[in-house]
């Protein structure tokens, strides 16, 4: 396949290397191509500069950032209109009735999910992967292939099958059980790789001047990779926990240990990179407010007495309380969720950091592993408690003692102050955590409390919400689905994109195939398997 109508950005060549839109009309070129726009090998030989300017575009793009032109809008159509709506984290206001928050999946922003990935992280990645070889950079080699495991699962957790295993040469989709082992054998082997090579040398430096996370920190970007793969190893503990128990204690097991800390948490730095937080400028600046703080998660914080909605949240201008949107909602005014009687973000547009994985999460992800049974170097308590401690550090929340302790608690009734779209929970979950409950249970507070301490990691909530059934999650008030979709169940995935139909139809119906249900939003992926009865 050949990429289709390419447009380059003006200003945004970085050092060199360009970015291309596929102006929502192209495919993903698997093979490599000979672009007249891309600067020439010997245009980057200086100083490494090839290297380095592809890994910096990699790191741009696993959650999409802006500092030019148009990427606010890149990341609002890719993420923003999709799975932080779906997370409960974030609510549409678009003033539009045809949206992805109605389940009315819009075929340019879901290519936008794919496309964006494809460009931006793959296609980087083989060329650094193609150096690496030729160079023998081993080091460099396993430091893209992190990035590319961490931007490439939130593509294949939000469609099932993708091309991935065979990428470069064959623009076939994958089934998803493999996509997730190449993901777990890719980051063993990477971790092996630069924990050899930072063994015995805590300051060992790679990529330092083009890493915008870690400043070329070597032995934090095991931390992290040690982490990730906790993560994916947790993803697939109802479809093939053997797997998922083996990686888990592995990563368990691993002596360069977990993000820990705030210093130690996969954020871009605002001290490494000069960028605005997108959410802040599609919630203020687009329009009159393209987005706002979703229903559940702000009636979740209510209702626990959880500080830290102040640090996510500005109260409402004309009451001084804390008020969500629900996604879906139809009105003829949409101006009232917009203005002074809705809460908005607490994002400071220049200090703000787009985070990749707290500190929190890596916890509760012991947290839950040590429910399971499994090997985890402590017990669930601990990690859970711990890992709203750290949750309140990282967010400048306080002391999360009284929290902990708090017993009574549940989530609020979300009343709609401008409208009349209420919801009442089922759900009472509370902090305390309380040894005698049965597993679901702890399950729930475990799952609650890290959704919490995610946010607004849109990606990962809406991924967790559906591998466990929780937190309970408002539905969607419209279903434009055509019954696709069933309310209750929510959506699980995203269509495959038009682009690919037309321009890889072999590929998208070997993932179809492969999905082994229809492709639309109903359809639940292979780790999505918790029986429904369990929740």
């Amino acid at each position: 396949m050949n990429l289709n109508k390419i447009v380059s950005w003006n200003n945004l060549f970085l050092l060199g290397v360009f970015l291309v839109l596929l102006n929502n009309t192209s495919c993903i070129d698997y093979a490599d191509n000979v672009n007249s726009n891309e600067v020439t090998d010997e245009m980057m030989e200086v100083d490494n500069l090839k290297t380095g300017a592809f890994f910096s575009q990699m790191l741009r793009r696993v959650i999409i950032i802006s500092d030019g032109e148009r990427l606010d809008s890149d990341y609002q159509i890719a993420q923003n209109l999709s799975h932080d709506l779906f997370s409960g984290y974030v609510a549409a206001t678009l003033g539009s009735t045809n949206h992805n928050g109605q389940y009315n999946f819009q075929e340019s922003w879901v290519n936008g999910t794919f496309d964006f990935a494809y460009t931006g992280i793959m296609a980087p990645w083989q060329n650094i992967h193609k150096l690496a070889l030729e160079q023998e950079l081993d080091e460099v080699d396993a430091l893209a292939t992190i990035v590319k495991v961490e931007g490439m699962h939130r593509v294949a957790d939000s469609f099932g099958p993708i091309p991935y295993v065979s990428y470069g040469s064959s623009s076939l989709y994958d089934p998803l059980d493999q996509v997730y082992a190449k993901f777990l054998d890719e980051l063993d082997h990477s971790i092996d790789v630069l924990g050899n090579y930072v063994s015995g040398n805590s300051e060992a430096k790679l990529m330092s001047d083009y890493d915008y996370i870690y400043g070329g920190n070597v032995e934090q970007w095991v931390k992290f990779a040690n982490t990730l793969r906790l993560r994916l190893a947790m993803r697939i503990s109802y479809s093939n926990p053997v797997l998922a128990q083996q990686e888990a204690e592995k990563s368990a097991h691993n002596l360069f240990g977990f993000v820990e800390k705030k210093s130690d948490r996969a954020e871009l730095s605002h001290n490494l990179l000069v960028y605005h937080h997108p959410l802040q400028e599609i919630a203020y600046n687009f329009n009159a407010g393209d987005c706002r703080p979703g229903a559940t998660i702000v009636a979740y914080l209510h209702g626990l007495n959880d500080p830290r909605i102040s640090r996510y949240f500005t109260a409402a201008s004309d009451d001084g309380e804390y008020h969500g949107v629900r996604i879906g909602i139809t009105t003829s005014n949409m101006s009232n969720y917009q203005g002074s009687k809705i809460s908005n973000f607490n994002i400071d547009r220049n200090t703000t950091p787009v985070v990749w994985m707290t500190a929190a999460e890596s916890f509760f992800l012991r947290a839950e592993g040590a429910l399971r049974g499994w090997d985890m170097g402590g017990t669930a308590q601990h990690f859970y408690e711990r890992g709203i401690s750290v949750s309140f550090e990282e967010n400048n929340a306080g002391s999360a003692d009284s929290y902990l302790a708090d017993a009574v608690s549940s989530p609020a009734s979300f009343s709609d102050n401008v409208g009349s779209d209420n919801y009442t929970f089922s759900t009472s979950v509370v902090p305390a955590w309380s040894e005698e409950a049965e597993f679901e249970k702890k399950l729930e507070q475990i799952i609650t409390q890290k959704w919490i301490a995610l946010f607004p990691d849109g990606p990962e909530g809406w991924s967790e919400y559906r591998r466990t059934g929780y937190p309970e999650v408002i539905p969607v008030v419209k279903n434009s689905s055509n019954g696709t979709v069933d309310t209750q169940v929510q959506v699980r995935r995203l269509p495959y994109t038009r682009d690919e139909k037309i321009n890889n139809p072999e590929g998208v119906a070997s993932g179809i195939a492969a999905l082994g249900g229809q492709d639309n939003g109903g359809t639940k992926l292979w780790w999505d398997t918790k029986p429904a009865s369990s929740n």
